[in-house]
């Protein structure tokens, strides 16, 4: 069995099923990942959901929560504010299978570990303190709420915000699960004590330099070193296979590639795709 891990879909249909092409997709023997953010902003959110959800039914496939699925997540639940004039999530919400779909989604998990191969997979990364122990511990205790009766209470009520990005052992309440799972879905920079910065999002060599901050995966004495860990919610990084990490979102939104990793080959494909919507304007670098 072959285990190939793709990028942040993002609505990119098309350019799925071109890359599965590519690959020799065998669905009897092989397993897919996704790195999450199967949904928004390109043109066909709803197929790439039913798709992926059909196969993790199956049993063929494996998908995390990214920050684009807990968006889909919020405006069910009814925060209408978090809805832009980029989101192409309404076919989804007004889907006859909605409820399924949605219901379906809120129960995945926010970190996957291989079964045999030393290899786990989350949407953004993993602080430099916590071990992969840990982190499936977190990823776990995070991921409760979520599978309660009562999760749209929790999405509208505690899961967003951005003043959560300190950690120590100790935290507890709302703010420890807002921390874990800003980790899990949001986090790119953070100092070694796994202090988050939200602010900068581009590519490290573009970026203004912070004092004690860099890319999570950069730090010599991260806890979780000697695991393969595969993420993406990163396009302006860019393909990275180094530092024991792969970065896996490439771009397909923007113009760029969508990209499948053979985990057990050892290698990358990628096929290039059309631009689905123009990247944002850089904004002037704010220090912490």
């Amino acid at each position: 069995m072959s285990t190939y891990i793709i990028g942040d879909l993002q609505g990119c249909f098309d350019e799925l099923l071109e890359l599965l092409n590519a690959i020799d997709y065998q669905p009897e023997k092989d397993h897919l990942w996704f790195v999450g953010d199967l949904i928004n902003r390109g043109p066909k959110s709803l197929e790439c959901l039913r798709f992926v959800k059909q196969l993790n039914e199956q049993g063929k496939a494996e998908t995390v929560l990214g920050n684009h699925d807990f968006h889909l997540l919020a405006v069910y639940a009814g925060l209408e504010r978090f809805k832009s004039q980029s989101d192409t999530i309404d076919p989804i919400l007004q889907a006859d299978d909605a409820d399924e779909l949605v219901d379906w989604l809120r129960k995945q998990p926010l970190m996957v570990q291989h079964p045999t191969e030393n290899a786990v997979m989350v949407h953004a990364g993993i602080p430099p303190q916590w071990s992969i122990s840990d982190a499936m511990h977190y990823a776990e205790e995070a991921q409760r709420p979520l599978l309660s009766d009562d999760w749209q209470t929790f999405v509208r009520e505690h899961l967003f915000g951005s003043e959560d990005k300190n950690w120590i052992p100790m935290l507890n309440g709302w703010p420890r699960i807002r921390y874990i799972i800003n980790c899990f879905a949001r986090m790119r920079y953070c100092d070694k004590t796994g202090t988050l910065d939200f602010k900068q999002k581009g590519n490290p060599s573009d970026m203004e330099k912070i004092k004690g901050f860099k890319p999570w995966f950069q730090f010599k004495k991260r806890q979780n070193l000697g695991t393969e860990i595969f993420f993406g919610h990163w396009s302006t990084l860019g393909a990275i296979d180094d530092y024991g990490v792969h970065a896996t979102d490439t771009g397909c939104l923007w113009g760029g590639h969508l990209s499948a990793y053979h985990l057990e080959g050892k290698r990358r494909i990628c096929i290039k795709c059309p631009q689905q919507q123009a990247p944002k304007k850089k904004k002037k670098n704010t220090k912490i």
